[in-house]
């Protein structure tokens, strides 16, 4: 059996601004709170590989891993996988984008399965993203609506 998560959010934001934060790697460690640093290993075109480092666990242990990103701003699809899977025989993540009345919708699918030593199962790992998702998109959410709001202060908009 392998793991399946959908998770999706409405941002009130303008869809560009949804767009680049959403998307601008180096600044992930401001946009969610799980991630201590990220390092930019390549760029080729629209897709980049990285290395993402989480803060410590409540065991005190940091994990870190390489994942490969190809984003689509036509199509406002993200594609992006695992290259260094860890305790994951693989992880696949796709973020969609949609405008809707209410907002910008941002969805993100995720495909995997855990390797059999893994000290989790799959469906261990299905509930963990689930609950993990829902908190992290809604950081995001506040995030970027508090940067468009600030964008529409009298004050930004005399610079």
């Amino acid at each position: 059996m392998a793991g399946h998560t959908e998770n999706e959010i409405v941002i009130a934001a303008p869809l560009d601004l949804v767009w680049d934060m959403t998307n601008d790697i180096e600044n992930w460690p401001r946009l969610f709170s799980e991630y201590a640093s990220v390092e930019i290993l390549s760029r080729d075109g629209d897709s980049t590989t990285f290395r993402l480092t989480m803060h410590p666990d409540e065991n005190g242990t940091v994990w870190s891993w390489v994942s490969e990103r190809t984003a689509d701003r036509d199509g406002l699809t993200v594609r992006a996988r695992r290259v260094e899977t860890g305790p994951f025989r693989y992880m696949d993540i796709r973020w969609e984008y949609a405008q809707t009345p209410d907002g910008v919708r941002m969805r993100w699918t995720q495909d995997f399965a855990m390797k059999p030593d893994a000290p989790v199962d799959d469906a261990w790992m299905t509930q963990n993203i689930n609950r993990n998702s829902r908190v992290q998109m809604a950081l995001i959410r506040d995030r970027i609506e508090q940067r468009a709001r600030e964008a529409h202060t009298p004050a930004a908009m005399a610079d």
